[in-house]
């Protein structure tokens, strides 16, 4: 007997990150609750979507056009390009409005215990990007872990015959932080990178 159409709503609903069983049931009873407005718009909404998504073939963004706003944008530097493991950290770092350059998304993070090896992600086409001769600065925005932090080396290594700058997001004290509050990994990164006082 097939489920139905409520239970395939939780079900699909309980997949999403941070909505397990209980969260995903109390989602879908207030969608049904104000399905004349929130279920309609959303479905909609999902269904818009997924006819026109488009993942970039230049930098890999999701967007709804090819290429997508990012790469369309004449305003952005092209000297500067920012390379970030997913999507997400793309939409992060262009939402704080400080970055006026191009991005690179990899789709990943090397690591060898999920079996995903450089060739897994787009590194390849980040090279590619760099031999053109456009692209003056490369940005590693990869995440402080162990797994983003090998991926920053590799790539290093991978550019290390362009000429180009190839620099990296800096780590450590979060603005407000309080020392007692921090992690291990947190106050290493910070000690490690300290620099003088001018």
């Amino acid at each position: 007997m097939s489920a139905s159409p409520i239970e395939n709503l939780i079900k699909s609903l309980a997949v999403m990150p941070g909505l397990g069983p209980r969260s995903a049931r109390r989602a879908a009873l207030y969608l049904i609750k104000k399905r004349e407005t929130a279920l309609y718009n959303l479905a909609q909404a999902l269904d818009e979507v997924r006819q026109s998504l488009v993942i970039c073939p230049e930098c890999g963004n999701i967007d709804s056009c090819n290429p997508c706003s990012i790469c369309s944008d004449p305003k952005r530097d092209d000297a500067l390009l920012c390379v970030v493991e997913e999507v997400a950290d793309l939409w992060a770092l262009d939402r704080s409005r400080l970055f006026a350059g191009r991005f690179h998304v990899l789709g990943g993070r090397l690591s060898a215990l999920d079996g995903i090896a450089p060739e897994d992600l787009s590194i390849d086409a980040l090279v590619k990007r760099v031999q053109s001769g456009k692209i003056k600065e490369v940005v590693l925005a990869m995440n402080a872990t162990l797994e983003g932090q090998t991926t920053a080396h590799y790539i290093t290594d991978c550019l290390e015959k362009y000429p180009v700058r190839i620099t990296q997001l800096a780590h450590g004290l979060p603005v407000g932080g309080e020392l007692d509050y921090l992690d291990d990994g947190t106050l290493a990164q910070a000690l490690r990178a300290r620099r003088p006082v001018s």
